[in-house]
């Protein structure tokens, strides 16, 4: 089913109409009240730090009211840490459940031994890295504990990602144990999410859902055999880009903020509709962060963050005073009703 041509449009107007379609599936040019369908219809908010989830909700108009304890931070796709409506965990949780580089380096029945003693102490109420370094510092090896306590890995994230534990709470270092170990596996989920991810993110292309969902090639090519005849599509530049047609749309806000790790830049394997080329070191760092930005006409043209007290902004090029003006407000705005719920 082809529900636009992209010959009679023409080059600029299927990249207005890409953007159009993006912001309002992301809820950018309109708003989503209720946070917890929020997460659910991003499918997790990326939460690197924990303050974007915040920010990325107060932009888009959701009530953040208790929203360190509503949501759950664990890891999901692409490796990174996300805050999800907990419901969701053995939904998402299922499209990786591959073994951990721990199982590689050790051996399964050593990580597992290991990772239930965890579990015991989970139970009797020990909760946070530093504790268990401490407690098993005298019987393993400092190599050992520090692999297995890694803030980038370890077993905690071998434990998160089989729905076993996630963080206490949004702000939290610490651990709890839980119940969301996936029911189904990844084929079964899998046309399910991919179905999710177009109707909320497209206009968007295999690529894409591969680079959101964190495959690696041999696993991408999987989704070309998930059948789609039930979206929309258009080919450009002999890419086919998915979408669900939900009739009319807002229009592209003028000025539009964008939290750190927003969706609307980092969900694509191709970020040009959004992220102007020759700004995206300015945006991307090497370290990987990707920093709140502004966009204009759904373009990104500049940085904003809440520095202190402080509300911070700056254009890449000269923006005319009442787009300056409505970026400086609009962070304002934000910093303000940010403060309240800390």
């Amino acid at each position: 089913m082809d529900g636009v041509s992209a010959a009679s449009i023409g080059e600029n107007g299927m990249a207005e109409f890409i953007i159009r379609r993006r912001m309002h599936g992301l809820y950018l040019s309109r708003k989503r009240g209720d946070l917890l369908e929020l997460a659910r219809e991003l499918l997790g908010m990326h939460s690197w730090f924990y303050r974007n989830v915040c920010f990325s909700a107060l932009i888009r108009g959701a009530d953040i009211y208790g929203w360190k304890e509503s949501l759950t931070k664990t890891w999901l796709y692409r490796g990174t840490l996300h805050a999800v409506a907990y419901d969701e965990l053995p939904t998402l949780l299922a499209l990786h459940t591959d073994e951990s580089y721990l199982d590689r380096w050790y051996g399964r029945e050593i990580v597992e031994a290991f990772e239930a003693e965890v579990v015991r102490r989970m139970e009797d109420g020990v909760y946070s890295r530093a504790e268990f370094r401490r407690i098993f510092a005298n019987d393993y090896d400092a190599k050992f504990i520090e692999a297995m306590f890694s803030p980038w890995g370890g077993v905690f994230v071998r434990l998160a990602r089989q729905g076993r534990v996630a963080f206490r709470d949004m702000a939290s270092r610490d651990f709890d144990l839980i119940s969301a170990e996936p029911a189904e596996t990844r084929e079964e989920v899998l046309p399910g999410l991919l179905r999710r991810y177009f109707t909320v993110y497209g206009p968007a292309t295999i690529a894409d859902a591969a680079q959101f969902f964190g495959f690696w090639k041999a696993d991408a090519r999987a989704l070309r055999s998930i059948p789609l005849d039930d979206l929309d599509r258009f080919t450009l530049n002999k890419q086919v880009y998915y979408y669900s047609d939900i009739g009319d749309t807002a229009d592209i806000p003028e000025t539009t903020l964008l939290s750190g790790f927003d969706p609307y830049i980092v969900s694509y394997a191709d970020r040009s509709a959004s992220l102007p080329i020759e700004y995206k070191k300015r945006v991307i760092l090497s370290s990987g962060i990707c920093l709140p930005t502004i966009a204009v006409n759904g373009c990104v043209a500049g940085l904003w963050n809440i520095k202190g007290r402080e509300s911070v902004v700056e254009f890449f090029e000269p923006q005319p005073p009442r787009i300056e003006r409505a970026a400086q407000d609009a962070v304002e705005t934000i910093r303000r009703r940010a403060g309240i719920w800390k």
